[in-house]
């Protein structure tokens, strides 16, 4: 544990990737939880303008991550790449928040926005140039450290923001504290990332073009592992509909007992997200996935079948100890499967997320009509579950490293 901490004080490079990583995550946690908010009780759209733009923002994400991946990969160092797209985050925030009107909303999100919400990936990517001289199981772990600095600012931002901008009657000014988030990331980029990676700029592997990308995405050997991380997601996704829901309703909660459980859930995965990284040094990723997924099992269940906010509440801790994983570890594994192209690669992190998100949707429809919440439950279930055991068929089952 403590030599990837190491490794991170040590090197520019991934110190000023887990900075900006941390600004990053402040913009999207201080808007993602309004901007439905802002769209349909300020702005005026309807709930189906509002799907429909969540939808089409989501697929713009994927196809300019894939892109930006692209473009990433002929430049070692991405310094230049990721500057442009901190501005590109500050015009689509800074407009929100100056212009408030429903089609200066829709054109944000649709298009700045979106584009900016692939800065992550190739943050994840450049930190992948930047710990080259790591070993691999080291390498995924760097790639956990930085999912953390995202899960740390879940932890500090909504809280503190909603109870700043409690009483007031606008949520506009969270578009104005993610236009800042997305400036700081600006001033560390230029500040303090190095202007080249570790990598030699002569193994640069050659040029591809948009389609020759995709081709490599939609090969078999890659296409069905990012299904399998995006079932295995897909029990997040359900877990972030249901449990509001179910604590509310049949356990009898209040949205109290939901920000509770929230906040364990989020602070479990920070607690442990650097000894599942450390796990994967004696077993492979995917059978450590597989583990993880079957004690988040047991917290979907407890879900499903509580009929008091107690039990989620103690269950919580289980979940928050698996999710470390299932949210962290396929970042690491999703780089590896194009090792060669670390920008394309990172994606691969945006098209597992649209998918995972896609199941949730379809497997939340379903399971409404079919039941209720608790199906939905343990819809999810049957679906990270099959994800993980889809994942080590995939590897010919190599539970040692």
């Amino acid at each position: 544990m403590f030599d990837i901490l190491t490794s991170l004080r040590a090197s520019p490079g991934l110190r000023a990737c887990a900075a900006a990583v941390f600004c990053c995550g402040i913009a999207a946690a201080a808007t993602a939880p309004y901007k439905s908010v802002v769209a349909i009780r300020e702005l005026g759209l309807s709930d189906g303008a509002f799907s429909a733009l969540t939808l089409s923002a989501a697929i713009v994400n994927v196809l300019s991550s894939i892109y930006l991946g692209t473009l990433a990969d002929r430049d070692t160092g991405y310094r230049r790449l990721l500057m442009w797209l901190a501005c590109i985050g500050i015009a689509g925030y800074a407009a929100i928040f100056l212009m408030p009107h429903p089609a200066v909303f829709v054109l944000a999100l649709l298009l700045p926005i979106s584009v900016f919400n692939g800065l992550t990936p190739m943050l994840f990517a450049a930190g992948r140039v930047f710990s080259e001289g790591l070993a691999a199981p080291d390498r995924a772990a760097m790639s956990s450290v930085l999912r953390g600095m995202v899960s740390a600012a879940w932890i500090l931002v909504p809280g503190i923001l909603g109870f700043a901008l409690a009483g007031r009657g606008s949520m506009l000014p969270a578009f104005l504290v993610a236009a800042l988030a997305a400036l700081a990331v600006l001033v560390v980029l230029r500040l303090t990332m190095p202007r080249g990676g570790s990598g030699d700029p002569a193994q640069r592997p050659p040029k591809v073009s948009l389609l020759a990308a995709f081709g490599l995405l939609l090969r078999p050997a890659v296409a069905l592992r990012v299904l399998g991380t995006a079932a295995i997601t897909s029990a997040i996704h359900v877990h972030a509909a249901v449990m509001p829901l179910i604590m509310t309703g049949r356990a009898g909660g209040t949205t109290g007992d939901v920000g509770i459980t929230v906040g364990i859930v989020a602070r479990m995965e920070l607690v442990f997200l650097l000894g599942w990284a450390r796990l994967t040094r004696y077993i492979s990723t995917v059978t450590t996935l597989a583990i993880a997924m079957v004690l988040y099992t047991g917290y979907l269940g407890a879900i499903a079948l509580a009929t008091s906010p107690g039990t989620i509440i103690a269950g919580a801790f289980l979940g928050g100890t698996a999710a470390s994983a299932l949210i962290t570890l396929p970042l690491g594994y999703l780089q590896e499967l194009i090792a060669d192209r670390p920008g394309l690669s990172a994606s691969l992190i945006s098209l597992s997320l649209f998918l995972a998100g896609a199941i949730a949707a379809a497997l939340f429809g379903l399971g409404t009509s079919l039941g209720g919440y608790s199906t939905v439950a343990v819809m999810g279930i049957a679906a990270g579950l099959a994800g993980a055991l889809g994942l080590v068929a995939l590897e010919r089952w190599r539970p040692i490293s």
